[in-house]
């Protein structure tokens, strides 16, 4: 695999973060980062690659686009793709998996599209095709213009194998490193998260603290492909990325005994037990840490049945009495669902941000100043 080679890499994003995680590929020094509706282009070449799936935290995949041609019907399609190099990015010895999608385009067909493109590589290199292969190949027809892109990364990148233990409705890790950055986090400040469930907040910024990179833990499909430099990419898993901050303290509370076994379990396996701390304990019991003020961000239980209303917006209000009175200095970010319920917490919240899918709902972050 030539690491040489230039191409355009697609960093997928929850739509609506697009601009955040953004602000994070260019902190890591990637190349020409755009962002575009679904996510951010980078330039780059195989390295480059690895080194998104390794470090970027708010990515949900690493897309290399590595190939784009006109197609105009089916078996023009067929002709094109078995002229392209196949055999120097894949492995006559490992299965794939093509999906296509097709729009504005006189191939309409997806499922066509994808056969035909399963066939030429299978015929072409020898390659077998499985629907359960972890290299999947995704074709987009767009304008008559075929986009072939290879799914770098296998598994979601919010699976990051040291999170094992979770509540219902977890909040992804992808997500929780975006939220964080969009509350202006950069790991040198305390985080609060006081309804916790498996710990998701405090151990993302516990590991931004330490500069710890997200994918050290996991396996990705990209040392699956042709020409995978094994050593390289060792050196570069191990080459040294921690921070010389001073060490911050990261807070988790919550009333079920559950969750706080879980968010230490997972702290434990993310090796930030150290810098980290969870309690159980009920809002009206929460008091601020010792030391300088930083950031209380949470994602309190939210539903769409109107008998919830009132008990929920009664927990909400509760929430913001207690923060507004013991977190003087400290800013709040609230991810829910509904204004009307960030706004019964009573605190001064700027404009939300653009809404984002979590569980299948459009969530906002509503985020204040530092308290008075």
């Amino acid at each position: 695999m030539n690491t040489h080679d230039d191409f355009e890499i697609f960093l997928v994003a929850p739509p609506g973060l697009e601009s955040v995680l953004c602000e994070e590929v260019r902190a890591k020094g990637f190349h020409n980062p755009t962002p575009i509706k679904g996510g951010v282009t980078v330039s780059g070449g195989w390295r480059e690659v690895w080194r998104a799936n390794l470090e970027i935290r708010g990515a949900s995949r690493v897309l290399a686009r590595v190939f784009a041609f006109r197609a105009f019907h089916l078996a023009q399609l067929d002709k094109r793709a078995r002229r392209l190099a196949w055999g120097q990015i894949l492995r006559p010895d490992v299965s794939v998996r093509v999906e296509a999608s097709c729009k504005g385009s006189r191939i309409y067909h997806a499922g066509a599209a994808a056969q035909r493109i399963e066939r030429a590589i299978r015929e072409e290199l020898g390659v077998p095709v499985s629907d359960d292969a972890e290299v999947r190949i995704k074709a987009r027809i767009d304008d008559d213009l075929c986009t072939i892109s290879i799914d770098t990364s296998g598994a979601p990148l919010h699976k990051r194998n040291h999170k094992e233990a979770v509540n219902k409705a977890p909040m992804r890790e992808t997500l929780a490193s975006l939220f964080l950055r969009q509350c202006g986090f950069n790991g040198a400040e305390p985080v609060l998260d006081p309804m916790c469930g498996s710990g998701s907040f405090v151990i993302e910024a516990a590991e931004i603290a330490a500069g710890l990179k997200p994918g050290r833990s996991r396996h990705f499909a990209f040392e699956r492909l042709a020409g995978f430099d094994e050593a390289a990419w060792h050196r570069l898993r191990g080459a040294e990325s921690g921070t010389d901050r001073p060490p911050a303290r990261f807070y988790g509370s919550d009333r079920d005994s559950g969750a706080i076994s879980m968010s230490r379990a997972n702290a434990a396996r993310a090796g930030v037990a150290a810098s980290t701390e969870f309690r159980q304990l009920a809002i009206s019991d929460l008091v601020a840490p010792s030391g300088p003020p930083g950031l209380v961000i949470v994602n309190p239980p939210y539903g769409t049945r109107i008998g919830d209303k009132r008990q929920l917006q009664a927990l909400y209000h509760a929430l913001g009495q207690t923060l507004s009175t013991r977190f003087h200095g400290w800013r709040v970010g609230v991810v829910t669902n509904e204004a009307s319920l960030a706004n019964a917490c009573g605190l001064a919240f700027a404009p939300p941000a653009a809404p984002v899918s979590h569980g299948g709902l459009p969530v906002r972050l509503f985020l204040s100043g530092p308290l008075g």
